[in-house]
């Protein structure tokens, strides 16, 4: 896992805790009685060069952004709720040339949303998993955000699920396919988010990288649980 994606697993767990430290962060600003910030500081401070670009905030280049995200979608996602969905049923063959592959089958639909209030996009995923040994089919979900990759430089989305369940990347093959990358990531059989039904997928020798090709959106459908989503995803 690369360093960038494990920041942005951090950044997505602390993302409450750095809400609540801004609020809380003391004012420099000058008050009735203060000390002010002599004008001659302030002049050279205004004068002193802009810092270089941070690497990590490519990731949030809109335009690169965009273009990422036309590139997974197929358009650009709009205000209505914006779906796409990639599904990998590993053959015998497959399975019989990587023994060491637990997942027999894998879908991941990708969802994109624009906040009314902020104007910005979201990110969520989810995840569904069939083992080869294994009964019962598992799923994972979780939010997701822009990052480049170190190993290549390239665009993915990063991916975690809460209270330190892991995550994934997502990144783009080719326009049909995608390559999703984790190390572990929590699972849950049947859609019960509970302790007694969680486990874990996590990589070995042959389940560290998944290719993974788009498909209609129905092959996701058993992924969404609540009717009008299911509902309103079908209707596109």
């Amino acid at each position: 896992m690369s360093d960038k994606f494990r920041q942005t697993l951090m950044n997505l767990a602390l993302a409450c805790a750095a809400s609540l430290a801004l609020l809380s962060a003391p004012s420099f600003a000058a008050q009735d009685g203060g000390a002010s910030v002599p004008a001659a500081e302030v002049k050279a401070d205004e004068a002193k060069p802009a810092a270089p670009p941070n690497p990590e905030e490519i990731g949030k280049d809109p335009v690169l952004t965009g273009a990422f995200d036309k590139r997974m979608f197929m358009v650009a996602p709009a205000k209505d709720k914006n779906y796409t969905c990639f599904v990998r049923r590993y053959d015998p063959d497959h399975l019989k040339r990587h023994p060491l592959q637990k997942v027999s089958a894998m879908k991941l639909l990708v969802s994109a949303e624009k906040d009314e209030e902020t104007k910005n996009l979201s990110y969520s995923f989810r995840l569904g998993v069939q083992y080869r040994h294994r009964k019962g089919a598992f799923d994972s979900s979780g939010s997701c955000n822009h990052f480049i990759a170190d190993d290549g430089g390239d665009m993915r989305y990063g991916c975690g699920v809460d209270c330190d369940g892991g995550g994934l990347s997502v990144a783009m093959k080719n326009d049909q396919s995608v390559l999703i990358r984790l190390e572990r990531i929590r699972i849950w059989q049947n859609n019960k988010p509970d302790d007694e039904a969680g486990t874990e997928l996590v990589a070995g020798a042959d389940d560290k990288i998944f290719r993974l090709d788009r498909a209609s959106i129905e092959e996701c459908a058993s992924l969404v649980t609540d009717r009008k989503e299911l509902a309103a995803m079908r209707s596109k």
